[in-house]
């Protein structure tokens, strides 16, 4: 299993993914990142989106929508501590297009109290959990 990397999906809930895969593709803060196995160590923070897996032994990746946390890289081991991770089959688009929704009107209603910042990044997830349906979508 020289071509395998370890790789743990954990948020605060719950741990999401644990096993050997090829290679591991998520978002970064500077951009997407691939993962293979002897990577340079690594520790970044990570946006909202998707996580791919390509599990060792299968043909299909698994799918793992963060709302962004930190990652960590070790020759032999991938971390992901995610804020809130959710599996991919378990995405709800309805939920989703609901909180889009509602961080858009937030986000107008200049009469508010509101905490902008907060409205904002509700928004950012809400964008990147709606693209990551339509990215796990595309690969059925």
């Amino acid at each position: 299993m020289a071509h395998t990397i370890h790789v743990d999906v954990v948020s605060a809930e719950a741990l999401i993914f644990t096993g050997e895969a090829e290679f591991v593709a998520l978002p970064g803060e500077a951009g997407e990142l691939g993962i293979y196995p002897q990577h340079t160590p690594l520790i970044t923070r990570i946006k909202p989106g998707a996580v791919r897996i390509k599990v060792a032994g299968q043909a299909d990746e698994e799918f793992v929508f963060v709302a962004g946390g930190i990652l960590e890289v070790q020759p032999n081991k991938v971390t992901v501590l995610a804020d809130t991770a959710i599996r991919g089959n378990d995405l709800d688009e309805a939920k989703a297009t609901e909180a889009k929704k509602l961080a858009e009107e937030a986000l107008l209603n200049k009469d508010s109290k509101i905490d902008y910042a907060k409205a904002q990044a509700e928004l950012s997830v809400a964008i990147a959990q709606l693209a990551a349906i339509q990215k796990l979508r595309l690969k059925r």
